[in-house]
């Protein structure tokens, strides 16, 4: 009686499981901190799904031999890689070119795709317009399924934005058994979940956007989609610190994990991939929200410079990398007397330890002194200048609205600056000078190549190199 109950204790304790929600981690025993990444109050508890009662197909009989060898499909047998075929998958474009770079060309069928961002950043409207776009030119059907919205609410979103199309289907809905009937019996060409948080399974506990749930529905959808070839897009939740909602298998598990990003004051907004099982990870895809909904914007290069044609004091550009792409940015100085025992130090769109940091450089190795100053740094259009290429233009920058001199509006100015005031290297030097030449740039000043050979200059283009952060200042007009 007592291994009876032995037995039941044991098989109880195998069903239940404790999940870390941050890093994935799985255990026996629940812990307030994780052993793994060092969390506090991340362990869920996880129950697993009992399997079936099923006798595998090497069982042994009772004389401990086996009475017959495992059978494998032809699809699960190994063979030579040489000798696998190299069929072309061909993809399903989604109807914006920037959507398409990011992926890499198109969706793969049969790919799962998980698309995060903050609460209304645009991911919905983004992926109803896509399933609009799909619709219209693809074969067959796409399906919509909402989990946060009704039918009524997705038509009027719908309507607004021009995803208006009969091969377009919607359904609204939570349960994942539902979810998974909808796919089977329309077998769509697209399939678009919103979101997987709010999707919950009737087989295994947990409340609607836990790590059980999550887990369980993602696992399902995967299964799906790889059994029927059918592209799967997932809508996934973030938390407070940016990172994706729910267990990091998650983002293992899909195939695809792009990240919408913005500004929530500014219209323009941001497509990454963090992970691509089938193309690049350095692209990045350019949107802009408005009332109809997003827009591509495939040249986004003037978005982050000012309309004025004269030159002011204290702006200077830089061209800055993001994927494959080249974008200028125009990095605005203020400089004023200070009235305060510390100045102020104020960045908007750079790091503001670098500010403090080439504001000593410039001191000690410029001659220009900002220390007793307040200094006020800022890009436009929300541009982001952290890359260290932009080093040079924000000094140049506040050194121009210190001595009140106008650097050119046709200047450019890439380079890193180290503590000891020389100008640094940057990498993909020819790539951003094409992009300046391009938009109509005639001088650039830059660091001196690290093989001690001449800058490729582009067509019409000037390049200035130098060596040092007071080389500089004086190619620039800035002292």
């Amino acid at each position: 009686m007592s291994f009876k109950t032995d037995s039941v204790t044991n098989m109880a304790k195998s069903a239940t499981q404790y999940v870390c929600t941050e890093c994935g981690w799985t255990g026996a025993k629940w812990f307030g901190r994780c052993p793994e990444c060092g969390q506090w109050g991340t362990i869920e508890e996880f129950h697993e799904a009992r399997p079936g009662k099923t006798r595998s197909p090497g069982a042994s009989n009772s004389s401990g031999r086996r009475t017959q060898a495992s059978v494998l499909s032809a699809e699960a047998q190994a063979q030579p890689i040489s000798q696998v075929g190299s069929e072309s998958v061909e993809r399903v474009p989604t109807g914006f070119e920037e959507f398409d770079r990011v992926l890499g060309g198109g969706v793969v069928p049969g790919s799962v795709m998980l698309v995060a961002g903050e609460p209304g950043i645009g991911k919905s409207t983004l992926l109803l317009e896509t399933a609009g776009n799909v619709a219209r030119s693809q074969p067959g059907s796409v399906l919509y399924i909402s989990g946060e919205e009704s039918q009524a609410q997705v038509r009027m979103r719908a309507s607004r934005v021009g995803a208006i199309d009969d091969s377009l289907l919607l359904a609204a809905t939570t349960d994942l058994g539902t979810v998974l009937g909808l796919i089977e019996q329309t077998k769509p060409s697209l399939a678009i979940v919103d979101s997987a948080q709010t999707i919950t399974s009737q087989d295994v506990d947990g409340i609607s956007g836990g790590s059980t749930q999550v887990r369980e529905v993602a696992s399902a959808l995967i299964d799906l989609a790889k059994t029927y070839d059918i592209p799967v897009m997932l809508v996934g939740h973030v938390t407070k610190d940016g990172a994706i909602a729910g267990p990091r298998t998650l983002e293992h598990l899909v195939d695809v994990v792009c990240q919408f990003e913005g500004d929530s004051q500014t219209a323009l907004r941001m497509l990454h991939a963090a992970k691509n099982r089938f193309g690049p990870t350095d692209e990045v895809g350019c949107f802009d929200m408005s009332g109809q909904g997003i827009e591509e914007v495939k040249d986004p290069a003037r978005l982050f410079l000012s309309a004025s044609e004269a030159p002011v004091e204290g702006t200077c550009v830089t061209f800055t990398l993001d994927g494959h792409r080249s974008l200028p940015i125009e990095i605005q100085a203020l400089v004023t007397a200070s009235v305060l025992p510390t100045p102020r130090r104020n960045a908007n769109g750079i790091d503001a330890n670098r500010l403090a940091m080439l504001a000593a450089v410039l001191y000690r190795h410029g001659k220009v002194n900002l220390l007793t100053r307040d200094l006020y740094v800022s890009t436009i259009a929300g541009g982001l200048a952290k890359e260290p290429g932009c080093d040079l233009a924000v000094a140049a920058a506040l050194a121009s609205a210190n001595s009140a001199k106008p650097i050119a509006k046709t200047t450019c100015a890439i380079g890193e600056i180290s503590l000891t005031g020389q100008v640094r290297p940057v990498p993909q030097l020819a790539h951003r000078l094409s992009e300046a030449a391009r938009l109509g740039f005639t001088r650039a000043v830059v660091p001196v190549h690290r093989g001690g050979r001449a800058t490729k200059p582009s067509a019409g283009l000037e390049v200035i190199e130098v060596s040092t952060l007071a080389d500089a200042l004086e190619a620039l007009g800035a002292r």
